[in-house]
């Protein structure tokens, strides 16, 4: 019989959490080693708003899957770092549309490359089918229990 303790490290969400964790000190590492000062929430904002220039802060929240209140603290740091602006909507006075400054343009067009770069270093271990793989199981899970977070994410084709 096995005991609780070596359960839990086969549990989804024992590994998950350790995969993230991973996942988050390889991006740190990758970012430091770049003398980029950026964490991955950050980045993502940074992209989201990139993509979607003018868009307001809710609608960021959805593209990348955060919670709305925390990510206001995240777009304030990044607007405080000089690489956000928010402006007024002029068909909603009472919305603001983020947009990216050039200083964070910058920021990511050097980060981008370092990200993909440490792709692969978030994997180690598998071969190239099994990181396919991996990748396909791992989108699937994340769009069939989308609708299960309290941060539910637009699907990656929506605007």
């Amino acid at each position: 019989m096995t005991s609780p303790k070596s359960e839990m490290y086969a549990l989804p969400s024992h590994l998950i959490r350790r995969l993230n964790q991973i996942c988050v000190a390889q991006f740190s590492a990758a970012m430091a080693d770049a003398n980029l000062n950026l964490t991955p929430v950050q980045y993502s904002v940074l992209w989201a708003v990139q993509d979607f220039p003018g868009v307001d802060q809710a609608s960021v929240a959805k593209q990348i899957g955060y919670d709305r209140a925390t990510l206001g603290k995240v777009v304030d740091r990044l607007e405080q770092k000089g690489l956000l602006r928010r402006e007024i909507s002029q068909n909603d006075r009472r919305a603001r549309e983020i947009y990216l400054t050039k200083d964070g343009k910058t920021l990511l067009d050097l980060a981008h490359p370092v990200v993909l770069a440490s792709q692969d270093k978030m994997l180690p271990g598998i071969s190239a089918e099994e990181h396919a793989a991996f990748l396909d199981l791992m989108l699937r899970i994340s769009e069939a229990a989308n609708q299960e977070t309290t941060a539910p994410t637009l699907s990656p084709m929506e605007p």
